[in-house]
């Protein structure tokens, strides 16, 4: 699935301009409110940007990896709570039910997630599972024609704005890893969910994530996403390509616009009678970084096309989440080097972009886990 080639430059060009004439004037707004203006969601459901990803047979824009990695960039130049919001509905919250779910679940999920009428949020990390995701705890127990979850998830993306969990818990209490496993689609509002307040976090003010807490929380057999068990886990694992070039996008969105900020400082602070922009050490940061985002847009959009063309892409989504956010790190931490003093204020974007990019390196897969898996593909593939 894909947009024609017209179509799609109309759709980019169009979020280029809300980026820059409604985003980045707000930046300011969401950082002391902590919150998304609701506006400005509305904003986002009227251009069709929860749909992104949703197939237009249930009223998405249907874009393929190639094509959504280049939207994501173009948001992501502005602050990165703002993608948030559309964020899990566009990758890991919908994207699984787009896989694996019946017709039924589709119809009945995915017009309404494509439109932003609900978001979705993604259960899966848990108090004493997270890199370690196989060891969850949450389990959902047979009970007629009805499960009944228990368990608690720890910082849910979107929890509080959700209409829709997909959930992961344990429906085979003998098989302790993987395959035991299963997602379920869950209305937060069922009794026994509850949700708590928003986590106060290091960085990414705006960006919304909660406990989640389910106690005896019945759901009817029907909610078993592809009304299959023991396919929760494999389901989460397939989304994962798509959701490791997603956030490599993420990453070179906001490493493009701290690159922006850093280069305008360095062209108009003065330091010795001259710009420094002039100084040699301060264009060998500028350069490094340059080299970077150069570096990290190349493999993402050659790992999409990969993507795009059916191609198997463990190895390669994982060197991509890990350089491009390992690089958005680096590009950030130079920002602040060439702004000095400055660099270390609220008063100047770069120190906030400083805050927010170091989560890139954390969800949805750390650093060292995106090493397990390029490492585990290169060893497993030696003599083929």
């Amino acid at each position: 699935m894909s947009l024609d080639p017209e179509t799609f430059s109309q759709v980019k060009d169009t979020v280029s301009r809300f980026v820059r004439e409604k985003l980045i004037p707000a930046e300011d707004i969401v950082e002391e409110s902590n919150e998304v203006p609701e506006s400005i969601i509305q904003d986002m459901r009227d251009l069709g940007l929860f749909g992104l990803s949703i197939p237009e047979e249930y009223g998405g824009l249907g874009l393929n990896m190639s094509q959504e990695c280049e939207v994501i960039h173009e948001l992501c130049q502005a602050s990165l709570s703002f993608r948030s919001v559309i964020g899990t509905t566009v990758g890991i919250g919908s994207q699984g039910l787009v896989m694996t779910g019946t017709e039924e679940q589709k119809q009945e999920y995915l017009p309404r997630l494509a439109t932003g009428e609900i978001s979705s949020s993604f259960c899966l990390t848990e108090p004493d599972a997270g890199s370690d995701a196989a060891s969850l705890r949450t389990v959902a127990v047979r009970d007629g024609d009805s499960y009944v979850l228990n368990g608690t998830k720890r910082f849910i993306t979107n929890a509080l704005r959700a209409g829709m969990l997909t959930v992961m818990a344990r429906t085979d209490p003998d098989k302790k890893g993987a395959s035991g496993i299963s997602a379920f689609l869950v209305d937060p509002k069922t009794p026994g969910v509850t949700i708590a307040k928003a986590d106060a976090k290091m960085g990414q003010r705006g960006t919304q994530t909660s406990d989640i807490i389910f106690e005896d929380v019945r759901i009817p057999a029907s909610a078993l996403m592809g009304e299959k068990e023991g396919q929760g886990f494999y389901t989460a694992m397939r989304v994962l390509d798509r959701g490791r070039l997603h956030l490599s996008s993420v990453s070179t969105g906001i490493s493009e616009r701290i690159i922006h900020e850093a280069l305008t400082y360095a062209s108009e602070r003065k330091q010795f009678g001259q710009v420094i922009g002039e100084f040699q050490l301060v264009q060998a940061m500028l350069a490094d970084s340059q080299a970077d985002l150069f570096a990290g847009k190349a493999m993402t959009m050659d790992a999409a096309a990969r993507f795009d063309a059916g191609e198997e892409i463990p190895m390669l989504a994982a060197c991509c989440k890990m350089f491009t956010t390992e690089a958005a790190g680096r590009i950030a931490d130079k920002a602040v080097q060439i702004h000095g003093g400055a660099g270390y204020m609220s008063e100047y974007k770069v120190e906030r972009f400083y805050r927010d990019v170091r989560l890139l390196r954390l969800y949805e897969g750390t650093t060292q886990i995106q090493q397990l898996v390029i490492a585990r593909n290169m060893l497993k593939n030696v003599g083929n």
